[in-house]
C-alpha cells in the first residue's frame, strides 16, 4: 500500500521513527486521528485506517467506533494538530498547495480543539478530563477503548458518584484487543462499583469509541482513551463541544450500546476468583505504559 501511495504522489512521513530516536522518546507516539480536506472540512474521533473499521460492528471483526465531521473555525484547530506533528518529522512545512482560508460558521455548537502532548507534570488532556469530571452535576457517560486510569482519576470518578452524579462507563468486553490493558482497568472495578459507578462491557465486538458526555449538554470526542498512555504519554486530540443536540446523539448511541453490554455486578465482581486477582496484580508494574 505504501508503494502504491508513493507512486500516486502521496507524501508519507514517519512520526518519531524508532531507528532515529532515543529510548526516552520512543514511548511517546502520535495517536491523533485527523483528516483535513480542502482546509474547510475535518474529521476526527477514534477511527483508523485498517480492516477493523471497514464494517458496522456486525461481528467481532468489525469494531464499534465513533467519528465526526467538523466544519467551521474548529477545522483550524485540527489542522494545527496535524501541522504540529508534521513539523517534527518533515523538513518542508508548507508548499504551493497550502492555503489559509477564512472559515464560515456552520451551526451553533461551541467547539474547542484540545491537543495533548507528553510533558512533565500535568498536560492538557489530564486537565480537560479533570475539569469535566469535577464540573458534572447530574450525569457522566464515559466510553473508552482502553480504561487504565491511575488512582487519582479513579478517585475523581468515585468523588463524582459520591456527590450524586450518575457515572456510567462503557468498555470493551470479551473482544478487547488488549487484554493487558483491560486487566489494568479491572483492578479498579471493585473500588468504582463500591462508589456507585456503573461499568458495562460491550459484547458484540471491540469497543473502540472515545467519548464523554456531561449533564446532557457537553461532550468530548477524539482520540484520547481513559488510560495512562493517552493522558501521560501520547500525542492526542479531542473536541470539547457545548451543544445539546450533539450530546443527545452521543447519549443515544450510548443507550444503544448499553443494550448490547453486560453490567459488572458489584457483589459478583468482589467475589472474583484468585486467578483473576493474580492477573490484575501482575500488570501493576507496567500500568503506567498501558
Amino acid at each position: 500500500q505504501l508503494d502504491m501511495m508513493d507512486e500516486a504522489g502521496v507524501t508519507v512521513a514517519w512520526f518519531r521513527k524508532p531507528l532515529y530516536l532515543s529510548p526516552l522518546k520512543q514511548n511517546h507516539r502520535c495517536h491523533r486521528k485527523v483528516l483535513i480536506t480542502d482546509e474547510s472540512t475535518a474529521f476526527t474521533g477514534g477511527v483508523g485506517i485498517a480492516e477493523e473499521w471497514c464494517g458496522d460492528a456486525r461481528n467481532e471483526h468489525e469494531w464499534r467506533d465513533t467519528h465526526v465531521q467538523v466544519r467551521g473555525p474548529a477545522v483550524d484547530g485540527l489542522a494545527a494538530a496535524f501541522a504540529q506533528n508534521w513539523a517534527e518529522c518533515q523538513d518542508e512545512l508548507f508548499d504551493e498547495r497550502d492555503r489559509f482560508v477564512a472559515s464560515d460558521h456552520h451551526g451553533d455548537a461551541v467547539v474547542q480543539v484540545v491537543r495533548g502532548s507528553s510533558s512533565f507534570g500535568w498536560q492538557d488532556m489530564q486537565t480537560l478530563m479533570r475539569v469535566v469530571l469535577e464540573s458534572a452535576e447530574e450525569r457522566i457517560r464515559l466510553t473508552t477503548a482502553y480504561f487504565a486510569p491511575d488512582d487519582y482519576f479513579t478517585g475523581l470518578l468515585c468523588a463524582a458518584a459520591r456527590r450524586g452524579v450518575e457515572v456510567e462507563i462503557l468498555l470493551p468486553g470479551p473482544h478487547t484487543d488488549k487484554r493487558v490493558c483491560q486487566l489494568a482497568g479491572q483492578r479498579h472495578y471493585e473500588e468504582l462499583t463500591a462508589c456507585g459507578v456503573k461499568i458495562y462491557q460491550y459484547q458484540p465486538t471491540m469497543m473502540h469509541t472515545k467519548t464523554v458526555t456531561i449533564d446532557r449538554v457537553a461532550s468530548l470526542i477524539g482520540s484520547t482513551n481513559f488510560n495512562r498512555r493517552s493522558l501521560d504519554h501520547d500525542e492526542e486530540v479531542m473536541l470539547a463541544v457545548m451543544d445539546r443536540e450533539f450530546t443527545d446523539a452521543l447519549d443515544a448511541h450510548f443507550d444503544e450500546d448499553r443494550e448490547k453490554s453486560v453490567l459488572i455486578e458489584r457483589g459478583r465482581w468482589k467475589r472474583r476468583d484468585v486467578l483473576q486477582r493474580v492477573r490484575e496484580a501482575a500488570v501493576v508494574p507496567i500500568r503506567r505504559y498501558l
